[in-house]
């Protein structure tokens, strides 16, 4: 039987650095060009693409229920690896869920590695709030919700899929402790403080054999401000039509000027476990 173990997952919650490090994948893979276009990444499609499930089953999702959609959504992904002799990249903000037929939503048998993106939900919670364009308590809600899922209204026909993104810990306990998947957690933090070191690890987990010197380079060409700039000038085709801007500011701390300490101890409370998993309850 064909070996179809092709497709890399990069997921996270929202707002955790999953969109910089398509882009510098997107730099890495193409080092001969000068600058990398922000609307027009690497072959990174998002699992959840509408588009990509029509395509894949020769149906309209139009036609078909959101519980419909999700039995078929593994048959997207099989018949993606199927079809394709590279490694795919795919972009995934969906937690790792188990089907009601018990299959998972995310295969076994087409996965080749996970990096999961993680970051201080603290910090989160101010990026995420903008990215909505609502209230950071609407938004602390939101993380603290296990039903809350993106696209989720059926009067509409949004360009995704319905993504169940269940509670802020749920999301990382999903994918790291139950998907059983070969894993690397990748901090947002550590992505800002030790780049190098950092993304060289992603690297080499995902089976790329790229020297530092390369590495540095797509970096540089993949800077925050780079990307900001560019989405100041031209715009970005992933933001949220709510949002003032996607690429906003990209500090770590940031929530120690926009919090409260009841929505701290809000969010806190809720997530302390896996906070203090991952090294953020020391950053109150």
């Amino acid at each position: 039987m064909e070996d179809l173990h092709n497709i890399v997952w990069l997921a996270s919650y929202p707002k955790s650095g999953n969109t910089w490090f398509r882009a510098f994948l997107t730099a890495l893979l193409n080092p001969g060009s000068s600058d990398i276009d922000i609307n027009n990444l690497y072959q990174t499609t998002i699992a959840s693409s509408r588009q990509l499930f029509d395509e894949m089953t020769g149906v309209s999702s139009a036609d078909l229920s959101p519980e419909e959609i999700d039995r078929l959504r593994p048959l997207v992904y099989r018949q993606n690896a199927l079809e394709s002799e590279e490694i795919l990249y795919h972009k995934v903000h969906d937690a790792w869920t188990v089907l009601p037929n018990g299959e998972p939503l995310f295969p076994n048998d087409v996965t080749k590695v996970v990096l999961y993106f993680i970051r201080n939900p603290l910090d989160v919670a101010v990026s995420f709030a903008n990215h909505l364009n609502t209230g950071m308590d609407k938004t602390i809600g939101i993380m603290n919700n296990p039903q809350y899922a993106f696209c989720y209204r059926t009067d509409r026909l949004y360009n995704q899929l319905q993504q169940k993104l269940l509670t802020w810990s749920g999301h990382v306990k999903s994918w790291v402790d139950e998907s059983g998947l070969p894993l690397l957690v990748i901090r947002y933090e550590d992505m800002k403080s030790d780049p190098l070191e950092t993304f060289s690890k992603a690297v080499t987990f995902m089976g790329l054999d790229h020297c530092p010197a390369e590495i540095e380079a797509a970096l540089d060409r993949a800077s925050f401000a780079r990307l900001k700039q560019q989405e100041e000038e031209k715009g970005f085709s992933e933001k949220s039509a709510a949002s003032p801007g996607f690429f906003r500011k990209g500090i770590v701390g940031d929530w120690k000027n926009v919090l409260s300490e009841e929505q701290v101890k809000r969010i806190v409370e809720e997530h302390y476990e896996v906070m203090e998993r991952f090294g953020y309850v020391s950053d109150e």
